[in-house]
């Protein structure tokens, strides 16, 4: 266990995702084909998934999971896991436990930058009895990419990392390579719905009301809305701890209490939290600095 009871499963996997000090992935007329080369020499490594037609690569398999990219057009793809029955995946923040997907897109062709997009998470219990945040069944993580030259194709070179857990927690690794086709792909609509259950980022002032409780924690109202329940998911900085539970409240809001848990040695507030609000007519989100 680490400090304010959170459970390390770090340990799993290698380094996080990163993006080269220059800020652009390799570009050179070889890179392409020494990626293909390395990841055929490193035997230990799942075996690299190329294009199983124009538009998606064969499904990487591990262990309680497979995944694949796919395209959705010449600037943006998805990451798809498809999990066995009872399996989890997780989140950005993975909860009290859990490991967060890693994607590494170096030794891509034409790239400058791509972003992932993180659906919006459900809360989970964890067979351990820990709270988990993040996805059940199948989850496409869209994925935008900014081309270094718009007017040439974009390859896509994916080392994705992730834990799957059910009653014991394992890593799963993809190795996936895709070019992006500029013609119309059948998983274009797939690719749509996972931005769509993506949150929106909304101004502080129209997420709700956001004021301190007591010494240890905060306040917050939502305006309630007609659709699945709402829940809370809270971020705060490294070494900070926050937790969050439906709170009573007036009648046509939704209300949390946000408790402080831990912080680093000599922090002082204000600290700026990233709130993620679920169910309802959609997920948003926003930024806040709790006094």
């Amino acid at each position: 266990m680490t400090r304010a009871g959170r459970k390390d499963r770090s340990q799993l996997f290698p380094s996080p995702w990163r993006t080269p000090a220059s800020g652009r992935w390799p570009t050179g007329p070889g890179e392409g084909k020494r990626a293909l080369l390395a990841c055929a020499l490193l035997f230990a490594a799942p075996a690299c998934a190329l294009a199983a037609d124009p538009f998606a690569t064969d499904w990487a398999a591990s262990s309680k999971s497979q995944a694949r990219l796919v395209a959705a057009g010449g600037d943006r793809a998805g990451f798809a896991i498809r999990l066995a029955p009872g399996a989890i995946t997780y989140w950005r923040d993975p909860g009290e436990s859990g490991v967060p997907p890693t994607f590494d897109f170096a030794g891509s062709d034409n790239v400058a930058k791509v972003e992932p997009i993180f659906p919006a998470p459900k809360r989970i219990v964890e067979p351990d009895g820990g709270e988990a945040f993040g996805y059940e069944g199948d989850v496409v993580f869209p994925l935008r990419v900014e081309p270094i030259d718009p007017a040439k194709p974009v390859t896509l070179a994916l080392n994705a990392n992730y834990a799957v857990c059910e009653k014991i927690c394992l890593p799963a690794q993809a190795r996936l390579r895709l070019t992006l086709p500029v013609a119309a792909s059948p998983y274009a609509g797939l690719v749509e719905a996972a931005l769509a259950a993506a949150p929106r980022a909304v101004a502080a002032r129209d997420f709700g009301e956001f004021t301190p409780d007591g010494s240890d924690g905060w306040r917050l109202c939502a305006q309630a809305e007609t659709g699945s329940r709402r829940d809370l998911f809270v971020e705060p900085p490294p070494g900070w701890w926050v937790t969050s539970a439906p709170a009573p409240g007036e009648a046509g809001h939704d209300c949390f209490r946000l408790s402080l848990r831990d912080k680093p040695k000599d922090a002082v507030l204000p600290v700026t939290l990233r709130l993620t609000l679920t169910g309802g007519r959609g997920p948003v989100e926003t930024t806040i600095d709790a006094p």
